[in-house]
């Protein structure tokens, strides 16, 4: 995707640069109870960015993919700067996620944005699930909510697109609720996870290198997505190569090390939380591995196992 051109991605130019099949690509490593259950509940979190239904309510509303996923993220913050959504952002190159976030309350409220996020989140996991007994989703929703809470206040620390989520009305519908409660967990991780990277000495544009070599991208493919412009990258690149982690466009054996660091601490960030869901949680990332599968087969998030390993 070419920086110059970013911001006017719409829904079709982001399918096509997302959706592409990648073979011989294996399946991202989950081999820590956090990182099993992020990766079942990232497909049923981002239904409101790339299901069809989504799609529509943001056609309505004026905006087009990008204006919707900064602005269906980040009006849950409320009417802040836009360096508030820059920051926690984090990954995107700072002046993009600014200028998105201007557009989108250019063109809507917070208090319209927001109906829009709902509405495409709801209605999307309802035509993914259509069939599933909704007696069963209210159950399993329920066990992920009561485990969020068995954290305690303490896990509102340093979240701060977390806790303005926990801010929103629950909601009362049983496929807005899961909705809701798996991006409750997305950016309970995510939050963690920027603050692993600076505790770690790493920016977002070195961040965004990091992952998108460990997952298996050629360097710079998914971080060129994010709007960071060439030089920005190459640079971050020497920064990197200067502290050893990085060489000939891949992880050096030191690399690799730190940035398992960076995932075994936003790992320990979640525990109170896994540790929460201790009792039948193999069964409970079955189901929701299965529903999710489900909302891959719609086409309503990238089918490219790396695309998931990256957030």
């Amino acid at each position: 995707m070419v920086w110059a051109t970013i911001r006017a991605v719409d829904f079709a130019a982001a399918k096509e640069a997302f959706f592409q099949p990648r073979e011989g690509a294996t399946a991202p490593a989950t081999d820590t109870p956090a990182l099993a259950l992020r990766h079942v509940l990232e497909p049923l979190a981002m239904v409101h960015i790339w299901s069809a239904p989504a799609h529509e309510h943001l056609q309505k509303a004026g905006l087009n993919f990008l204006t919707g996923y900064v602005g269906g993220r980040g009006c849950t913050l409320g009417d802040v700067t836009p360096g508030v959504v820059a920051s926690t952002f984090a990954v995107f190159e700072p002046g993009l996620a600014a200028d998105l976030w201007r557009q989108a309350r250019d063109t809507c409220s917070v208090e319209e944005l927001l109906e829009v996020r709902v509405a495409g989140g709801g209605e999307g996991l309802r035509a993914a699930l259509a069939g599933v007994d909704e007696a069963e989703l209210g159950r399993v929703t329920r066990r992920l909510r009561e485990a969020l809470d068995a954290g305690g206040p303490g896990e509102l620390a340093g979240r701060p697109l977390y806790a303005s989520l926990r801010d929103q009305p629950w909601p009362t519908d049983a496929h807005t609720a899961l909705w809701h409660v798996a991006s409750l967990y997305r950016e309970h991780r995510g939050d963690a996870h920027l603050g692993a990277c600076v505790a770690a000495g790493v920016d977002g544009l070195e961040a965004n290198i990091l992952t998108e070599l460990r997952a298996g991208y050629d360097l710079y493919e998914y971080t060129g997505t994010r709007g960071w412009s060439p030089e920005a990258m190459d640079a971050a690149f020497a920064r990197l190569e200067a502290r050893g982690l990085v060489a000939n466009g891949a992880l050096t054996p030191a690399g690799t090390g730190l940035r398992q660091e960076i995932e075994t601490a936003t790992d320990l960030a979640q525990q109170r939380v896994v540790d929460a869901l201790a009792d039948g949680f193999d069964e409970l990332v079955a189901t929701l591995g299965s529903w999710a599968d489900r909302v891959v087969a719609a086409g309503w998030f990238p089918p490219d196992p790396y695309k998931r390993a990256a957030g």
